[in-house]
């Protein structure tokens, strides 16, 4: 039997648990802020952000959008961050990414205070992560712990396949997928482009996380009966029978699959609503760290 990861559940749950917290706090106290910047009017950008933004009002966050034109300069972009920095009242900071070819994503995100980091692209964050130090985990990989968390997905000595080394998916998630750590201490095989035959490795995988953005590039024969697929990817292909003219899909043919599976997450629904709900999670870690008050939610 294949049971489907869907993300709404365990998203819902960490939801949950933020407004326990934030009702737990004395009455008058600050509202945790989440200040988002937006560079340009990218459709798909937009609606990442509105999600952002929704999912803060239905916790009781504040937030903060920040639109700024597609020709805004290195400098101007940097003095915005800047401003947000040293705002007391906002306690979390994202850039929406990607941005225009004349502005480097690297030296955004290292501009970020780590304390307001909570994407958690910082160095000093991928650092602490990297040493097992309490602190702003990247938002897809801990919402994929988080996920295989709330559905009790046994990791421990299992084989774990990773297609992909981003800094924002792939190193990550293998980092912590190897850690002694709950839903850790797995043997871990980091794929990328470089790594020859790349379908000997999947066929051995007791877990396969796919996040190499390419639309349906995982099929059936990559994968061994009874693995677990999280996939990471999300892309919009054209389709004429459609009304609306596309379909979304990851980076797995989840129709093709899915049957041979144990656990599947699909796309949409699946692993996106867990980087929203640990982006809220780490927003209300870093607020509680900035407002100097008790840890209830931390990096779990």
């Amino acid at each position: 039997m294949v049971l489907i990861l869907e993300g709404k559940p365990a998203a819902e749950a960490v939801y949950d648990r933020i407004r326990q917290e934030l009702a737990s706090l004395p009455e008058g106290r600050k509202l945790p802020c989440l200040a988002a910047i937006i560079v340009g009017d990218v459709a798909a950008s937009r609606l990442y952000i509105n999600t952002k933004i929704k999912a803060c009002e239905s916790v009781g966050f504040r937030s903060l959008l920040v639109e700024l034109p597609e020709s805004v300069t290195q400098d101007e972009l940097l003095a915005q961050v800047q401003l947000l920095n040293d705002d007391p009242d906002v306690h979390g900071i994202i850039v929406q990414l990607p941005l225009p070819v004349q502005l480097s994503e690297a030296q955004i995100t290292e501009a970020i205070l780590p304390a307001k980091d909570v994407d958690g692209f910082h160095p000093f964050n991928i650092g602490k992560m990297c040493l097992g130090m309490s602190g702003l985990r990247p938002a897809t990989p801990a919402g994929i712990i988080t996920l295989l968390d709330h559905y009790q997905v046994q990791t421990e000595g299992r084989h774990c396949v990773v297609l992909g080394r981003s800094n924002i998916v792939g190193m990550p998630i293998a980092v912590l997928l190897s850690k002694n750590e709950p839903r850790g201490n797995a043997t871990v095989t980091l794929c990328h482009s470089k790594t020859p035959d790349i379908q000997r490795f999947t066929r051995e995988a007791d877990i396969l996380i796919a996040a190499v953005g390419i639309p349906e590039w995982v099929k059936a024969d990559w994968i061994k009966e009874g693995a677990i697929v999280i996939d990471v990817g999300i892309h919009r292909i054209s389709d004429t029978n459609l009304k609306k003219g596309y379909r979304v899909c990851g980076d797995v043919d989840f129709q093709e699959v899915a049957p041979k599976t144990s656990f599947i997450t699909p796309v949409p629904g699946g692993v996106g609503l867990m980087t929203v709900a640990q982006l809220l999670k780490n927003t209300f870690y870093a607020y509680l760290a900035l407002e100097h008050q008790h840890i209830g939610i931390i990096n779990s």
